[in-house]
């Protein structure tokens, strides 16, 4: 681990050094823009206006710009998000993301593989350890378990990410923050409608409207996605729907209104593979997936409203509500029908969900400096019908499991901003959170006794954070504090009995894991259009939540002793004369476990200083297009990298490092009243083999779901305007 030690250090020290030399010419011209607008007076923050290119966030829950806040924030904007993109999957996008993993598993029926830091890696499906938000409202469950899937690409104006401790101040989540944000409907009104087609079958139909009415803002969103899959046996197909109504209600205030729906269903699942079935044929399935027919079918709706009510200049009130529903039936890859501890192999699911929140957010001075408080309590609820059934070759057979499981989260909350003087700036929370499951068993026989019970995790995580403004283009701040995550309900769902058999029952000796988080960073403008962002962090976790064996669709899991995160991200776009731009993203993770422990089945030895398995130590990705404004025609060239990624505790195993290539370019007319956009690009040009992502600690030894070979997409786009 020195060697990646004094990787960060040299790495740290390149990216200072580019800093500074540019940081002055930066500074010079800001001043020099200054002086030209005739002595204007400058912000509370104490930073000049300049005319360099500010990012907008709410990771305080009041819009800041993140070059004065003390956290890693980073937000990709709509072009990044749309342009070239088929708008389908988060992993499109996040790449440009310091700190943050997305892997594609070219599995629909699993969802995206992120985390952040480190944090969600272990994750079988669906995502954990990371925050998930669409709009104001969560897009997580009470117990932390949180749906990609969800998120409408096509209709979304910016993606804000948060990393650190102040991501705790928004609930059960260590890792990070992930908040999409609808764009706003345009003043006329607007008609448009898209179509992709690429590799594997891959096809994707889109229409979309928005409009101002009036008081009345609204954009509403519909697309079908298609696929035959790059692996056998991997087809899908999704249906989403997405709908914003923005209501200006004057001096009452704005009330907003969304709805999304998602329709996924019989998405196929190929299951992992071993290393030798990769090297024989990475396209094929195990054929457990045909015999069974692995599969899984989702339908989710939600609703919500935000209403955000002035109370006087200086007071504002800030209500959300929300209500979903959420089905799935799993066909896993065995057949379940073990006489008395099994609990099937298919999965059954209906979960009713939905919260409440009320915040109070003043603005204020405090010795004549901007002073800003957020006092918040929420309240989310989740009660899920959980059934298992025999899997009969990929037909539902004789019940197994029924049970009844709710869980629901009540937090406090404050977090208070002050800029104490023209150069610092501190920012502070503080969350209490109670997240109590509940789980009633209704399948009781012989040896499959009641596995009814409850249990009750309580947390307070407080985080703390200053930043310093060295001049008014470069800014360094440091932040510490904790965070804490409970199982999920999925990570509770199988216990070992006294024998070592996996069994189905709550596994309430599962404690939830505490992490302290320290970091410290620096944040830039360069040359004449350019930012750039580095940070340094360390977390240490107690009773960390690993991956004990996964099987079949089945996995359990367990606390580890200790373990430590030591990382360096780097965040930088800039542009340049002539119409290039260029982006590049970078992360140094050392993750380890810095205790021994037991794990696996059977059990063996974790040593300390193993590395967490599917954490990659490095990842890049590097950007750089050209535009020819004048004919509206772009060209764009991406580089990404990801280290080797241990597959178990052990570090037995690993999935190669890797390094692909990708190509785009687009084209735009315009006239009166419309526009039409094509788009073509060809991922992996190289035809690079590798693995996209691993399944943490499988016991079958299927850990990997390999990625496409070279694949190219094709888009266009028409948008009316009346």
């Amino acid at each position: 681990m020195k060697s990646l030690q004094t990787g960060y250090v040299a790495a740290a020290g390149f990216a200072l050094a580019a800093v500074i030399q540019t940081q002055a010419q930066a500074q010079a011209q800001v001043q020099a823009q200054v002086q030209a607008q005739a002595q204007a007076p400058a912000q509370d923050t104490g930073r000049p206006v300049a005319v360099l290119p500010e990012v907008t966030v709410s990771a305080t829950r009041s819009e800041r710009d993140s070059m004065d806040l003390p956290v890693s924030i980073d937000s990709v904007n709509l072009r990044a998000i749309r342009e070239d993109n088929p708008q389908v999957n988060l992993s499109e996008s996040l790449g440009r993301v310091p700190g943050i993993a997305v892997q594609n598993r070219q599995n629909y029926a699993q969802d995206l593989q992120i985390s952040s830091r480190g944090f969600g890696a272990r994750s079988a499906f669906g995502v954990r350890g990371i925050r998930l938000i669409a709009d104001g409202i969560p897009a997580t469950m009470p117990d932390g378990q949180g749906q990609a899937a969800s998120f409408n690409l096509s209709s979304a104006q910016r993606i804000e990410v948060l990393r650190g401790p102040f991501s705790s101040l928004y609930g059960n989540a260590a890792g990070g923050v992930v908040q999409i944000f609808t764009a706003d409907g345009p003043v006329d009104p607007t008609y448009s409608a898209s179509a992709v087609a690429g590799s594997f079958g891959s096809r994707k139909l889109g229409f979309q409207y928005g409009g101002q009415h009036g008081a009345l803002n609204v954009l509403m969103d519909a697309s079908r996605f298609e696929t035959d899959g790059y692996r056998d046996h991997s087809a899908a197909r999704r249906d989403q729907v997405n709908a914003r109504l923005k209501y200006d209600l004057g001096g009452a205030g704005r009330l907003t209104l969304v709805f999304n729906a998602l329709d996924q269903p019989e998405a196929q699942d190929p299951l992992g593979l071993t290393a030798a079935q990769v090297a024989a044929n990475p396209r094929q399935a195990v054929a457990n997936a045909y015999t069974f027919n692995t599969r899984k079918s989702t339908a989710q709706t939600q609703a919500g409203m935000t209403w955000e009510m002035p109370l006087s200049p200086q007071d504002t009130l800030h209500a959300r509500a929300y209500f979903g529903d959420r089905q799935v039936t799993q066909h896993l890859g065995f057949e379940g029908a073990f006489p008395l501890l099994s609990s099937g192999g298919v999965v059954d699911l209906d979960r009713g969900y939905g919260g409440v929140g009320l915040r109070w957010s003043r603005e204020a001075k405090v010795a004549g400096r901007a002073f800003t408080v957020n006092l918040g309590i929420d309240h989310d609820r989740m009660a899920e019908r959980r059934r298992g059934f025999v899997n009969n070759n990929g037909i539902t057979g004789a019940l197994k499991r029924d049970e009844d499981n709710t869980v629901s989260n009540t937090d406090v909350y404050t977090q208070v901003e002050w800029q104490a003087s023209r150069q610092l700036g501190l920012l502070a929370g503080v969350r209490h959170s109670r997240v109590a499951f509940d789980s009633r068993d209704y399948f009781v026989a012989g040896l499959n006794g009641d596995d009814s019970g409850a249990i009750d995790y309580v947390r307070t995580t407080p985080a703390v954070g200053a930043i310093w403004r060295f001049t008014p283009v470069l800014n360094a701040y440091a932040n510490f504090g904790r965070g804490f995550e409970t199982p999920t309900f999925a990570e509770l769902a199988y216990r070992r009995n006294a024998t070592g058999t996996l069994i189905p029952g709550l596994n309430f000796a599962l404690k939830p894991s505490n992490s302290m988080h320290r970091e410290i960073g620096i944040k830039a403008l360069t040359g004449d259009l350019g930012h750039v962002n580095m940070a340094l962090f360390r977390i240490d976790t107690k009773d960390e939540i690993v991956v004990n064996s996964s099987a079949s669709g089945r996995t359990d899991y367990r606390n580890a002793s200790g373990t430590q995160r030591k990382g360096l991200e780097i965040a930088w776009q800039q542009r340049y004369s002539a119409g290039f731009e260029s982006a590049l993203a970078w992360t140094l993770l050392d993750a380890k476990f810095s205790q021994p422990f037991t794990s696996g089945v059977p059990p063996t030895t974790v040593n300390s200083g193993n590395r967490l398995p599917g954490v990659a130590p490095n990842l890049f990705y590097g950007e750089l297009v050209w535009r020819h404004a004048a004919s509206g025609f772009h060209a764009g060239v991406e580089l990404r990298h990801s280290g080797k990624v241990f597959v178990n505790d052990q570090n037995s195993e690993s999935a190669a490092a890797y390094t692909v290539g990708n190509l785009r370019a687009g084209f735009q007319q315009r006239g009166r009243g419309w526009r039409l956009t094509e788009f073509l690009r060809i991922d992996n040009v190289s035809d690079r083999a590798y693995i996209g992502s691993v399944i943490v600690a499988d016991n079958n030894g299927r850990y990997y779901e390999p990625a496409p070979g070279r694949a190219a997409i094709v888009g266009v786009a028409l948008e009316l305007t009346r």
